[in-house]
This record gives C-alpha cells, structure tokens and sequence, in this order.
C-alpha cells in the first residue's frame, strides 16, 4: 500500500475520533471522553504526518511541537477557572495565526503552481484566519481586563468596516487572478485591520458570543488551509469546528436576544455600556450570615444561581458543601445555569463539576425557569445580567434577552461583594425587591461562614 493511502487512512481515523470528540464534548458527562478521544486523533493525525510525510525537515517540526506542547502542559496546569475565557480567546488567535503563516508560506512557494481554486482557498483562509487572529487578541484584552470592557465607538465605523472589507475583497480578487504577491499580503493586512475595527465596538458583556463566533472563525481558517495543502484530517476537523462554533453563536445569539448576522458584521454590541448607572440612592435590604443561614435551613426548595464572582472568589467547593448541608437538612437544591453565565459558554457548569456536583442537581434555564415561582428561596451568588428584570422593560439595553427569573422567587438571596452593576454596566432592579435579600461579601468567605451557621 502506498505512503499516500496509508496517510489517507490514518487521516480518517483521526477525523473519526475529532467528530467523536465534539460528540462527547456536547455534556458534561461524556466530556472527559470526548477530550481523550480528541488527543487521539490528534495524536495520529501528528503520527502519521511524520511518518507518511515527504521532504520534511524532521528537526524543525518536532521543536516547535515540544516547545509548544510543552507550553501548552503548563498553562492548562496553572490557568484558574477565571481565566479560561480569555485563554480560549488567545488559542484561537493563534490557530488564525496559523492559517495566516501557511498561506504566506504556499504563496511565497516558489517551487508551486496554485490551480485555480487552490488561489481561492488560500484567499479564503487567509483573510478569515487574519480576521481571527486580530480580533482574538482584542477578545482577549476586552476579556482580561488590559483593553477595558468598555465598546469603543466612532463616528463612521460601520463605513470604515465596509471600505476595509471591500478593499480586502479587491485584493483577492487582483490576487486570484493575477497570483499577485503584492496584492495577497495587502488582503491580509486589510483583515489584519479589519479584524480589530469589528470587535472593537462590543461591548464585554457580549464577549461570550464573540468568543463563540472567532472559535467558528477558526475552524473555517482552518477548512480553508486543510484544502490548499490537500489535508482531509485538516479540512473535516475545521469544518467540525466551524460549523459547530456557528451552531453555538447562533444558540447564545437567542440566549441575549442579539442577532447572529450583527454578530458577524461587528458592532452589535456598542449600546450595551451606554446605560450604566449605580442605583443612585435607592435603598436596599441588608441581612446577616445568621439570617441567610435561618431561611435556606427552615426552606422545602432552593435554587441557587451561580455567576462570574463565583468564579473569582472560587467559592464552588464551598458552596458544594453548603449544599451537602442543606440536602442533610431535607432541603431540595437545585443549581440554575444561564447560557452565557460566566464570561463563556459552559464556564459555570465547568466549575460545578470541579467541585463534583451531581449532573442531575445542574439545569439549564428553560428547564428550570418554570419552577423559581414554586421555590421557597433563590440565592444568586455572583451573578447579575443574568438576573436582571430590565431584560422585560422595553427600552433596556438588554431588553428582550431571556433571564432566569428568579424575581419569581418567594424569598432571594444575593451574594455581592457590592452594589456595583454587571458587565451590562446596568442597574439590577432584583436587588432593590422587598423579598430581596443582600449579603455583601467575598463569595467564598460568605458560604463558608453560611456553612457553619447551618
């Protein structure tokens, strides 16, 4: 059998184990499977391309993958729970970054005619991978704190938008045609461009959609390149990515009632900060440790709804153990997860299990939205938006995103270190309810002392 069948079986089998792996990555129960069957093929896709491969400079590739992996052990080792969002937001710069380098190397390849569709591919995976990577790295200073939350808005950006996509269009097509050099890194420097003109405007509270969407960038950066360097196991997997990074932006675009062509075109987001407010001097409820403690001890039903702070305050084993307490207690407790809770998809579920709670105690929000008009007591702990009742005012900048209403709730409980608003930057009407409860503290400090009052 030839070295090209065998790569080409080899290539399959890893695609197998990738479209496995995104299986398994789709709950929480299977998603450590998943992540093994995806450093499997990832591992035969590497295997066989060293093996199979030809005119490879041996030495060149098996550095860089052993400074890379090696970096890459570390960082997932010490990354906190708070930083993953702007961790992924980096990796994917850098799988655009890739993209980009590929195509600069096939162009610059002088020992290589391009076909023409071959032209087309490179002119697609490099601008989308350029895209990519600017707009990442701004994902990842918005998420990190370095650039601000804040959007930054101009007058004539979407038009600015428009000249630079056409520009770049032009480009490609000059290049298409012509095999221009000159006219191909121009394309990739106006997406260079681009990429930071269109993210610039969102606001951070829409980063989540943001970080959804460049993840579904990537994959497609990577489809492209995977065709113009004939590699099966690279174009199912981008396409793998892709489309699945779409679906979700599409999901979480519902979730915060935006739309999913404004997330593509950039700026959707740039009304989000214009309403912050501070709730002037309206007068909220403050209670006590004791107090908290008396009411989830002597309550039927619970439902707590964890948020951001939870996550910085890594308060989840704790509140783990508070819920152990209550559960002793015959109080029935069940977790409320939004789908942008946290600063991305999946982060509160991520953080639940670490801290091994049940699966069956986790519901997403419209499973668990009807119940909160039933529930003796809401303790919302680190969270905000996600909460909010402006979401049913007409006019609110996050008017019509779906909530978990816990405004519903016979009695609520928030935990917030202080009366600050959301990454919105809005007021939160919640905390001002007779019903509504405040319990200021760092989150983790707050359960514990919850714990022993219990």
């Amino acid at each position: 059998m030839s070295n090209h069948a065998l790569s080409s079986i080899a290539y399959l089998l890893a695609a197998i184990f990738f479209i496995l792996a995104l299986r398994g990555l789709s709950s929480p129960t299977s998603a450590r499977l998943g992540n093994l069957f995806g450093m499997i093929g990832m591992t035969i896709a590497i295997a066989a391309t060293l093996w199979l491969g030809e005119y490879l400079n041996i030495i060149l590739i098996l550095i860089p993958l052993f400074l890379g992996g090696s970096i890459g052990i570390y960082t997932a080792k010490k990354v906190q729970m708070t930083k993953m969002p702007e961790l992924v937001a980096l990796m994917h710069s850098f799988v655009g970054l890739a993209a980009v380098l590929i195509g600069v190397a096939a162009v610059f390849n002088a020992y290589e005619t391009h076909s023409t569709i071959q032209r087309f591919e490179l002119f697609i995976g490099a601008f989308i991978g350029a895209i990519t990577f600017t707009a990442s790295i701004v994902a990842f200073g918005k998420l990190s704190g370095k650039f601000g939350a804040k959007a930054i808005v101009f007058v004539g950006q979407h038009w600015i938008n428009l000249i630079l996509a056409i520009s770049m269009v032009t480009c490609g097509v000059i290049y298409f045609q012509s095999e221009s050099i000159l006219a191909f890194l121009l394309m990739v420097a106006l997406a260079l461009v681009l990429g930071v003109t269109l993210i610039v405007p969102i606001g951070g509270a829409d980063m989540p959609v943001v970080v959804s969407m460049l993840n579904s960038y990537s994959g497609w950066a990577a489809a492209g390149i995977g065709f113009t360097l004939n590699n099966s196991v690279l174009i199912i997997a981008g396409a793998c990515v892709g489309s699945s990074g779409a679906i979700l932006s599409y999901i979480m675009c519902k979730a915060m009632n935006r739309s999913i062509i404004s997330v593509m075109l950039g700026g959707f987001g740039s009304d989000v900060t214009t309403e912050i407010s501070t709730g002037g001097e309206r007068p909220v409820k403050s209670g006590s440790v004791e107090d908290v403690a008396y009411l989830m001890s002597n309550a039927d039903s619970v439902i707590i709804v964890p948020g951001y702070g939870l996550a910085v305050a890594r308060a989840q084993h704790a509140l783990q153990e508070l819920t152990a307490k209550l559960i002793e207690k015959g109080v029935t407790v069940k977790y409320a997860i939004h789908p942008v809770a946290g600063r991305m998809p999946g982060h509160m579920n991520v953080l639940l299990a670490e801290a091994d709670v049940p699966y069956e105690q986790v519901l997403e929000m419209e499973d668990i939205n009807g119940e909160f008009s039933q529930t003796d007591v809401v303790l919302v702990i680190g969270a905000n938006d996600v909460v909010n009742p402006a979401a049913k005012t007409p006019g609110s900048a996050i008017y019509g995103m779906p909530i978990l209403e816990a405004q519903k709730a016979k009695m609520i409980i928030v935990n917030k270190r202080s009366m600050a608003p959301g990454y919105a930057g809005l007021d939160n009407d919640l905390f001002y309810l007779d019903k509504t409860t405040m319990l200021f503290g760092d989150a983790k400090k707050v359960v514990e002392e919850l714990v022993k009052a219990i």
